[in-house]
């Protein structure tokens, strides 16, 4: 073998980065949008949390535990470069300061780590198609109308 050959160990220094986290009202539903920079192609985990009364409580991970009264309200998608959460039913009980945690596996730099302070009041709605990602039938129509759709810029879901 050739002794020269790099070790590939240099693909820890480029873990995923967080770039962006927003939140915003989907109907009743809260939605935190974690947008990262993919570096790797090793399998994403993630945590989201609340902190709020300055205890933690895990609302869904792939890290550790969640919370039953959060995790019965919870779900989360993945998108290339977006991990989105969705917590039904929110209210001003769910306020607080969110968190998304990512690691890669393999990934020795350390978790990436972005807060938001939620106020129910303070909310946008969400807009756009994004909303329709939540539902797969609507995914499903879509897709199948693309063909009507060719003027809207898809680049952004």
């Amino acid at each position: 073998s050739n002794p020269l050959l790099p070790l590939p160990v240099l693909q820890a220094a480029h873990c995923q980065m967080i770039k962006d986290l927003s939140a915003c009202l989907l109907g009743q539903n809260l939605r935190v949008d974690c947008r990262y920079e993919n570096k790797t192609d090793n399998p994403l985990t993630y945590e989201f949390s609340i902190t709020k009364d300055n205890r933690k409580h895990v609302i869904h991970s792939t890290i550790s535990v969640s919370e039953n009264i959060y995790r019965s309200r919870a779900n989360v998608t993945m998108h290339k470069n977006l991990v989105c959460l969705y917590l039904q039913s929110f209210t001003t009980s769910d306020e607080g300061i969110y968190m998304c945690e990512l690691k890669a596996t393999n990934d020795y730099t350390g978790n990436q780590i972005k807060n938001i302070t939620v106020i129910k009041d303070k909310l946008e709605k969400c807009a756009g198609f994004s909303l329709l990602i939540q539902n797969t039938s609507w995914l499903l129509l879509l897709l199948l109308s693309l063909p009507l759709l060719q003027a809207v810029d898809f680049v952004s879901l």
